[in-house]
């Protein structure tokens, strides 16, 4: 029965690995004719409906009554931090950089978080970590010459500094998570409900409720469905029927590589040899952080 649940857990990460592979170039697409806050409100919206149906079928239901103070300020943070923060910023870098550079260039959140959590977790950083940071920061300066190192300045500086700051928000939120003890699937919707609020009122500012394209509007939904609604839960199932939680996790690293075959195939980016470099030194240095880590 353990071969038949590892053998599932499998499958499922793989299935989810795909999906987030093809999100970068659903980013792309859904801001050819939408700009990022009209992709996020749609987005953000799918996700919810999403979580709300998973409730439903789990039998679930959630009274917003019934919760606490501290619950639903918790949930309003982690709402902010993300759906709302981190992917307005999320899809303005891809407004920027081409796909091939965004997606590698936010990769590097597990060397921001390992940062973060020496001073929020009192997790002290190891050798190995500070060798992972030189390598996979060396990884982030590599790409974002967009293949022109003999003759190298960073391109769109902005767009990488922001790549690497959605890390951080990111890695926050994960932190915040670690602390919460609800039960996943419900935390996710509370999150995405104060969010919609967050992205809705910012539309309504700034005009940003009409105006939208079919093709970026499909993309929209697909991004809802495919990056941040289903597949989170489908991650998390993953996780807790495998036998080994680490060998199912390190599938996520399959990601950029595989999403740089949809970014060309699809989109049609000419893949920079910096590119894929500098994509091979951030996750080679993500994997040194993790030898002999042991899992908390």
């Amino acid at each position: 029965m353990s071969h038949v649940n590892q053998s599932k857990a499998y499958l499922l990460a793989l299935l989810t690995v795909l999906f987030w592979s093809t999100v970068a170039t659903a980013f792309k697409i859904a801001l050819q004719e939408m700009n990022y806050i009209q992709v996020l409100l749609i987005a953000n919206s799918v996700a919810l409906a999403t979580y709300s149906l998973i409730l439903l079928a789990r039998s679930r239901r959630l009274s917003l009554l019934s919760l606490s103070g501290n619950s639903i300020a918790l949930s309003a943070l982690q709402g902010f931090l993300n759906p709302f923060a981190y992917y307005l910023i999320i899809f303005k870098v891809y407004s920027i950089l081409p796909a091939q550079i965004a997606k590698p260039a936010n990769f590097i959140w597990p060397v921001v978080l390992m940062l973060l959590s020496a001073p929020l977790l009192k997790q002290p950083v190891q050798l190995n970590g500070f060798v992972a940071m030189i390598i996979s920061f060396t990884g982030v300066l590599i790409l974002s010459s967009q293949g022109n190192l003999l003759h190298y300045q960073i391109k769109e500086p902005a767009g990488i500094a922001l790549a690497i700051f959605s890390s951080v928000i990111w890695s926050l939120f994960w932190i915040i998570n670690l602390k919460d003890r609800r039960d996943d699937v419900t935390k996710l919707f509370m999150s995405a409900l104060f969010s919609l609020v967050f992205i809705f009122l910012l539309a309504l500012a700034t005009g940003n409720l009409s105006g939208y394209k079919t093709k970026s509007l499909f993309a929209a939904i697909y991004i809802g469905l495919f990056e941040m609604g289903i597949t989170f839960v489908l991650w998390l199932k993953a996780l807790s029927i495998s036998e080994s939680t680490g060998s199912v996790s390190n599938l996520v690293y399959l990601t950029p590589f595989v999403s740089l075959i949809f970014i060309h195939t699809i989109l049609g980016e000419k893949i920079y040899f910096t590119s894929f470099i500098g994509l091979c030194l951030i996750v080679g240095g993500i994997l040194i952080h993790r030898i002999k880590k042991v899992p908390r």
